[in-house]
């Protein structure tokens, strides 16, 4: 029995001796030092595993590389995107590179390209509106560019051309063979697109992006290669270096731990792939020639459009609801259109062509100046509200009946002048303040042809008739009453009007 135990004894320690030496000899085959992962990876059981795996060569490359001469800011997270900070109006390079490796895109070779540069919204909100906040921007600073090239510092570029009708690009052919660099200005600034309320906002971000196309069978440049953008933000002259020293000092003052969180500045910012800008306009901004949408509703015939010459402030018509300028919360969708169109917001139509009444009421004062830029936006919260532009002067007439001229007459004698008729009075609202907008209203207001009537005068003391001037309108009461007759005038032609 204890021969047995002594051979079990001998045998363990055989197998502990064998484990032992097995173990020493993957130590050995590993190294003496710490293992390396690369080394186990390449043994044979990973190596069917690898083989399903691309190959490091098939990975993607871009064919051009663009790079703006302009630092990025200290001041970004580690893993969002760069920020670069430029000066409204200065010259910034951006070196357009060969990348193509070779026999990349051989069609190209000894061909040119032509590249758009741009800079548009980096908010998708302000990207839909983009037609109405860059035409508001144009209104503000008629005869500007958002976006220029500054041709003689520029290297390479080739037919450059600007659209009058897109103040935000540049476009230029190059060759990708030889050295091109283009000088860009951004002559708006971040804060121009900003709601003012309170003061002290911050800027919204733009974009810079390039589009390169080459030239297709037809000899057009629309066949897609690449495109890159990178964010920035746009300051008045000097005010991105203050910004850019403001941002260097904060992080210079934050901790070593804090530090391992931002991404250092670089001297250079490179712009990172993305999707081609789209050359249509979005579906909610109607840039085309295509006229506004009509609509077969059996209301469309009920809209009045007012005359401009209208009695009243609030200038109403006599259709329905929507036509007297009041917009219900009952409104359909087409309805809503058709106040847009009377009102003139045909440029707003396909941005809110799925609001109703209600849906439009909804928006607050600061959507629609986001929406739609600080003027128009002003304008339609107004229209909305139904704010009538107060008139300066306010003068009350009424057309004196015949019957009540003749017994007028007839009771001259005893002074009795209870004669029953009725006198209804119609508001007169001036803005003008100038007679010639009298004698118009008047017209207006009575269905008199305008061209028939001669003279204006004013009935004063001892019956004499004062000739209305633009001073005597001016010098008008405010909520005067008149009553008015009409005389034949002396050749026959047309008739007189006097005010009592």
């Amino acid at each position: 029995m204890a021969w047995v135990l002594k051979m079990d004894e001998a045998i363990e320690s055989g197998l502990v001796h064998d484990f032992d030496a097995s173990l020493s000899g993957i130590g050995q085959e590993l190294g003496a030092g710490a293992y390396s992962m690369s080394d186990v990876l390449a043994l044979p059981i990973f190596k069917q595993e690898d083989s399903s795996l691309p190959p490091e060569n098939e990975t993607k490359h871009p064919p051009f590389q663009y790079v703006m001469c302009a630092a990025t800011s200290p001041a970004v997270k580690l893993y969002d995107e760069t920020l670069t900070y430029l000066n409204q109006g200065q010259s910034y390079e951006i070196r357009m590179l060969d990348n193509r490796k070779a026999g990349d895109i051989p069609e190209i070779n000894g061909k040119l390209v032509k590249s758009t540069i741009r800079v548009v919204f980096h908010d998708r909100r302000l990207q839909y509106t983009e037609h109405q906040q860059l035409e508001g921007w144009k209104w503000n600073r008629p005869g500007d560019r958002l976006l220029d090239l500054d041709i003689p510092m520029s290297v390479g570029v080739i037919d450059i051309k600007t659209n009058p009708s897109q103040l935000n690009a540049v476009e230029f052919l190059w060759d990708p063979t030889k050295c091109t660099s283009a000088f860009i200005q951004v002559h708006c600034i971040s804060t121009e697109f900003t709601p003012r309320k309170h003061g002290g906002e911050k800027g919204v971000p733009f974009r810079i992006q390039v589009d390169t196309f080459k030239q297709t069978e037809n000899g057009e440049y629309t066949d897609h290669l690449h495109s890159a953008s990178c964010q920035i933000k746009v300051f008045k002259p000097k005010g991105a270096d203050r910004k850019q020293k403001t941002d260097r000092e904060k992080m210079e003052k934050r901790t070593a731990h804090e530090k391992e969180k931002y991404q250092p500045s670089y001297d250079t910012t490179i712009l990172t792939e993305c999707s081609p800008w789209p050359d249509t306009p979005t579906t909610f901004v109607n840039n085309s020639p295509t006229p506004a949408p009509t609509f077969t509703s059996a209301q469309h015939n009920t809209y009045s459009v007012p005359d401009s010459n209208s009695s009243s402030p609030n200038h109403q018509g006599d259709g329905t609801s929507q036509g007297s300028g009041d917009l219900h919360p009952s409104a359909t969708i087409q309805e809503t259109q058709q106040w847009l169109l009377k009102h003139r917001f045909s440029t707003y139509t396909r941005l809110f062509s799925n609001f109703s009444g209600a849906d439009l009421l909804k928006l607050t004062r600061e959507d629609l100046v986001q929406i739609c830029g600080p003027a128009d936006g002003i304008r339609l919260y107004n229209a909305l509200k139904a704010r009538s532009v107060r008139p300066r002067l306010t003068i009350y007439v009424c057309q004196e009946p015949l019957r009540s001229v003749q017994l007028e007459r007839q009771d001259a004698g005893n002074g009795d002048s209870s004669n029953g008729a009725i006198y209804v009075y119609h508001a007169i609202y001036l803005e003008e303040m100038a007679a010639s907008e009298v004698t118009r209203k008047l017209a207006l207001a009575f269905n008199i042809p305008l061209h028939q009537i001669n003279q204006v005068y004013r009935q004063g003391p001892t019956g004499i008739h004062i000739l209305v001037s633009d001073q005597m309108v001016q010098n008008f009461q405010d909520e005067s009453c008149f009553l008015f007759t009409t005389i034949k005038a002396e050749n026959g032609e047309g008739f007189h009007i006097i005010l009592k």
